[in-house]
Parts: C-alpha cells; structure tokens; sequence
C-alpha cells in the first residue's frame, strides 16, 4: 500500500520552471518545491474558498473594478486572519511529514512566501471570479 506522503508526492503537479540550485536559500528551495507545487495542486479549491469569500462578505467584490478586486485580494489574505489561516491550511494540508518539519522549523518567512504565491494564484484566476462563473 502506498503511503501518504507517497500519494501527495505523486499527485502533485510538476512545475518545469519552479528550479532548485545550490545556491539558493532553503526558504526560496522550499517555495519551489513544495508551495508552488501545492498551490498548483490546490487551485481550484483556493478559488472556491475565496468564492464563498465573497459571498459571506455580501457579493461586494462583484461591483469593483478590475484593480479593485486585486486590492480585495490583497486585503482579504492580509487582513482577515481567519481566512489567511484557512488558506494556509488548505496549503500545509498537502505537505508531506518531512515537508511539514522543515515548514514549522521556519514557519514565519515560508508563510508570507505561501500567502504571497496564493494571492498571486487568485489574481491571475481573477476572471474565475465572475459573478456568472461564480454560482455555476
């Protein structure tokens, strides 16, 4: 039987441009080859996680501008704590055991490394974001 951490591993998708060298910190080393990898892996339920978002807080994000939303993002991940620990959730709920180790050994900087590639991840599904696509 495989184990879990085997699973995780297999399911993840491969990010070609996502490069590790000898020369970066263990931070930016960790970034390419567990948080983009997961984030990839879990976009579409980031992105149904922000829906709901948006919903709970009344559907406002519907009448902002393009540039507007991305502010929204922004805010939303920054500010609201119980939403920011549910995305980091989301995300640390993928790591392998030994993954998991190095995350809690350096948890601080690897966050704001993981919220700042979920953010990009919604920004770039902004269009997902439609109110049309939205309730589908």
């Amino acid at each position: 039987m495989i184990s879990r951490d085997e699973f995780l591993l297999k399911i993840r998708p491969v990010i070609s441009n996502a490069k590790v060298t000898s020369l970066m910190s263990k931070e930016e080393i960790f970034q390419n080859k567990t948080i983009r990898p997961v984030a990839l892996l879990q976009n579409d339920i980031l992105v149904e996680v922000f829906k709901h978002y948006i919903k709970k807080h009344k559907n406002v994000f519907y009448d902002l501008s393009v540039e507007k939303r991305i502010d929204y993002i922004e805010n939303a991940i920054h500010k609201d704590m119980k939403f920011r620990n549910s995305l980091k959730g989301i995300m640390i709920g993928q790591f392998t055991i030994a993954e998991h180790q190095d995350y809690v050994s350096n948890s601080s900087a690897l966050n704001k490394r993981m919220m700042q590639i979920v953010k990009e991840r919604l920004k770039s599904n902004v269009q997902l974001l439609e109110l049309n696509f939205a309730f589908n």
